[in-house]
């Protein structure tokens, strides 16, 4: 059995939820080094330090070292060079800061700081042996960003070493349990009003301007629905969501953060239509969620979703513009009984752990061999 070391400065939210898949269906014995999920740009400047220093102290040679975009890696094989010279290392990208669309009101972006996090993904996937990314989407937003990034520094700007980096990525999906949203399944309330479903993070990234901007839209036509909104909350909280609150009192049955999966399984298998209108998902958790528990969804044809979606039916669900997203939202309120009759459960379940744990395995296991004399 190969034994792999995942080292994960950022041990919180769906980087911990898919280590902890990855230890539970994983066929090979799976150890983590981590620190805990907070500070992030300390962690993707320190981490590299500290948890080269916990490795020291493990006595532990693993077959492959896997490490998350939040690691400095060229430090991390610096501080450990005399024990893991000869382990092959991964990078596996949930994110990279080179294409995350940063907040205009970040110092750092303003005086273009943000650049050192971005230089870190880059070294980082220059110096592993394979990168994998969550998502297609993911894998060419970073590499065709790569060539304006590298000719903004003055001069030798290696481009050839794009390349290098292309030629050793590949795509390796998310792993989600998303069969642990079965036990809690509902069928749908024909009788109540239609029912709008926001899931995501109270952040700018996700764009809740247009979402509220389009409820308002339809709700000025003449539609009626019923709103619930979910979704995890920081300490800086966008405007909109507070004066949508007073917008959507009358439609509103659910507002706010759930602490237990099971009321989050609940609110999602009551749910009918998913409209989307995030500026950033690399891969798209809460709506890959929402499309299991059978949530027809609405999505822009940008970022992750196509790959959602099976392709003879991606016009159905995408749209281009906030007209068409108006359109499309009016169409599957009119029509409820249609739109209630969606499932795509079987071509959504390909990122179940349960069906995608072999494609893991098989992917490690070239890799460990492909590194052994």
């Amino acid at each position: 059995m190969f034994q792999v070391l995942i080292i994960e400065p950022f041990f919180a939210g769906s980087h911990k939820n898919w280590i902890e898949g990855l230890q539970k269906n994983s066929g090979f014995k799976i150890e983590v080094l981590s620190l805990s999920g907070r500070h992030w740009k300390w962690r993707m400047h320190g981490a590299a330090v500290t948890l080269a220093k916990k490795y020291e102290e493990l006595g532990y040679s693993p077959d492959l070292i896997i490490a998350s975009d939040m690691l400095d890696v060229t430090t991390f094989q610096a501080l450990t060079r005399s024990k893991t010279y000869d382990i092959p290392f991964v990078l596996y990208f949930h994110e990279n800061q080179l294409t995350y669309p940063w907040s205009p009101s970040d110092e750092d972006k303003a005086l273009q700081r943000d650049n050192h996090y971005s230089f870190i993904n880059y070294t980082s996937a220059l110096s592993v042996d394979s990168v994998l990314f969550n998502s297609n989407y993911h894998k060419t937003s970073f590499l065709n960003a790569l060539p304006k990034f590298l000719k903004s520094f003055p001069d030798y700007n290696n481009l050839d070493t794009i390349k290098e980096i292309e030629k050793k990525s590949k795509v390796l999906h998310l792993g989600l349990d998303l069969r642990s949203f079965d036990q809690y399944r509902e069928n749908k309330n024909l009788d109540q009003l239609p029912t709008i479903l926001w899931n995501h993070r109270w952040e700018y990234d996700k764009n809740p301007r247009d979402f509220f901007d389009v409820l308002k839209m339809v709700k000025e036509k003449g539609c009626s629905f019923n709103l619930i909104v979910l979704g995890e909350q920081y300490s800086k909280v966008p405007y909109e969501f507070e004066k949508a609150k007073q917008e959507f009192k009358d439609e509103i049955i659910h507002w706010g953060y759930v602490e237990r999966f099971e009321d989050y399984a609940n609110w999602l298998w009551r749910t009918d239509i998913l409209p989307v209108t995030s500026n950033q998902d690399f891969f798209g958790i809460s709506v890959v969620e929402a499309i299991y528990c059978n949530t027809y969804p609405i999505l822009p044809n940008r970022l992750s979703y196509l790959e959602h979606l099976p392709e003879a039916d991606q016009t159905i669900y995408v749209y281009s513009t906030k007209y068409e997203l108006e359109e499309k939202l009016i169409q599957a309120i009119k029509n409820i009984e249609l739109t209630r009759s969606f499932n795509l459960q079987s071509f959504i379940r390909k990122y179940d752990w349960s069906d995608i744990i072999k494609e893991y395995d098989r992917c490690f296991a070239e890799i460990i061999e492909q590194y052994q004399p």
